[in-house]
């Protein structure tokens, strides 16, 4: 059998990149895969109870998700992605 490599995910999503200060007052300050920090995000917030019942897709910020959405109350779920890029090197 010929060598075989685990597929991998795409190189982008994978790459460690370093979070804010921030950023990883959530996430943690070591360098970490974009979808790492996705999936850390979703369990502050579920764990935190910061969807908003009525609709899912929107997350109410606490102080600390506050400064990592640019000071706003509220995000859409795809709203989110937008605000980790500015907090990713």
């Amino acid at each position: 059998m010929a060598d075989a490599k685990p597929k991998r995910a795409n190189n982008a999503l994978s790459k460690p990149v370093q979070p804010s200060g921030d950023l990883a007052a959530i996430v943690g300050d070591k360098p970490i895969a974009r979808s790492d920090v996705v999936s850390k995000m979703w369990d502050y917030i579920k764990k935190n109870n910061l969807q908003n019942p009525q609709n899912k897709r929107e997350i109410v910020a606490d102080d600390k998700l506050k400064k990592v959405f640019g000071g706003k109350d509220k995000v859409s779920m795809f709203e989110m992605n937008k605000h980790l890029s500015n907090h990713l090197k």
